[in-house]
């Protein structure tokens, strides 16, 4: 049986662990490696992201993930990213709009003529804009798919179920379907919209206005103010955040492992977003039981002397609330790296283990493999996953009763005196 949240929280210090060194030559495996081969220094980070994520993974935790920079422009969803949401391990993405816009690229006519290509980071730019070639660090593609797709996002926005008052997940869910629509007339692969709406898996932004998709609303809207053209999409704010709130209330009070977990990969607002919904519940709400993250595991390039959110640790997160102030030490990690070096890597050794477990599970049957490996309950969860955007709903509409029942409380904590 996998633990509670209580058997998992550590006293108050790592417990110590003998250094363990085998040589390459001696692992079979990606994961053997990972655990047995990076004793110290930079590669002891990589070990630990990898044990952490494996035992939140194995002990059957949710997982939220936040994840910043252009991952869709790169490619990284189809390399790792869609991959690894595909398990069903994970409840919930916080990411950017730039990140939804460039999702749609791929599946464009423009990008079918003029495809993807490696450009220098240290080339000449000035003649890159003469080619109308647009560049994201080392990638290049050119002018015209980006406006392709301010054309079809434009086309999906003025289309009938966009005309209304909506949260930001409602938004993305709807646009993953538009996506996916695309993709399967190109015949290219899923994008990461398309995905998350295949498998309910909710999409936040945390700042929708610093982004193309919301720049194509502003023009469908001055259409409407200049010139009386129909359109009646409008994001929700309050219900949007209000919805990642009662994802972590369930997450927390309501999900069978009584615990979540995050992956945040970068920083900047997502991460924010991310981790919010408890300082929301339990500072501005007052709710005393709702607590932080058990698992806390990031990956971000920004160092922690910038005093910037991006770089903040999970120690830091601890004293806001954000984090379980009785795990964090054996339970959380900041890896002053950069993810896309090591998520490629950590993501194959993971799905590795998940296969070697469901073979080993058709051997001698689910039952026979929890008793012998306990971490294949986890490992091996429904695919399907947590479906919470199906559900949004129903756990929106519990918070919102434990509101109405605790409305006098909350109303005393709005006076100033």
């Amino acid at each position: 049986m996998t633990p509670t949240r209580k058997d998992q929280r550590a006293p108050g210090a790592r417990p110590r662990q003998e250094l363990r060194t085998r040589a390459v030559t001696e692992v079979d495996t990606l994961d053997e490696l990972l655990e047995d081969c990076l004793p110290s220094f930079g590669g002891g980070y990589l070990r630990r992201l990898w044990t952490l994520l494996d035992t939140a993974i194995g002990e059957g935790v949710p997982l939220t993930l936040s994840v910043a920079g252009p991952v869709t422009a790169s490619g990284q969803h189809h390399a790792w990213l869609n991959p690894l949401l595909d398990t069903g391990w994970f409840v919930l993405v916080s990411t950017t709009d730039a990140v939804c816009y460039h999702d749609g690229h791929r599946s464009l006519k423009a990008a079918a003529q003029h495809p993807f290509f490696e450009v220098p980071i240290h080339g000449d730019d000035g003649a890159l804009r003469d080619e109308s070639i647009i560049r994201i660090t080392d990638i290049g593609f050119d002018e015209t798919i980006l406006l392709d797709q301010d054309r079809f996002l434009s086309h999906c926005l003025r289309k009938p179920e966009f005309q209304k008052r909506m949260t930001g997940t409602e938004m993305r869910h709807l646009l993953g379907r538009c996506y996916r629509e695309l993709e399967r007339a190109a015949d290219v692969r899923e994008g990461l919209l398309a995905l998350c709406a295949r498998k309910a898996i909710p999409i936040f932004v945390g700042a929708p206005a610093d982004g193309s998709v919301f720049l194509n609303s502003v023009k469908l809207w001055a259409l409407r103010e200049a010139c009386g053209d129909d359109y009646a999409f409008e994001l929700d704010m309050h219900a949007e955040v209000f919805e990642s709130c009662a994802f972590h209330h369930w997450g927390i009070l309501e999900n069978e492992r009584g615990a979540l977990g995050t992956l945040i990969l970068g920083g900047g607002v997502p991460k924010n977003y991310n981790l919010q919904p408890e300082p929301a519940l339990s500072q501005v709400f007052g709710f005393e039981d709702v607590g932080g993250f058990l698992f806390d595991i990031q990956v971000t390039t920004a160092p922690v002397t910038d005093g910037s959110l991006s770089s903040c640790p999970p120690a830091e997160a601890v004293t806001w609330g954000k984090v379980d102030k009785d795990a964090y030490v054996a339970t959380c990690e900041s890896v002053p790296a950069d993810y896309s070096m090591l998520m490629p890597i950590v993501t194959k050794a993971l799905l590795e283990k998940r296969e070697r477990l469901r073979a080993r599970a058709l051997e001698v049957g689910m039952e026979a493999l929890c008793e012998e490996t306990p971490e294949a309950a986890g490992y091996l969860r429904d695919a399907e996953g947590y479906r919470l955007y199906d559900r949004r709903d129903e756990l929106v509409g519990k918070l919102l009763a434990r509101v109405k029942a605790e409305a006098s409380r909350i109303r005393e904590d709005c006076v100033y005196e």
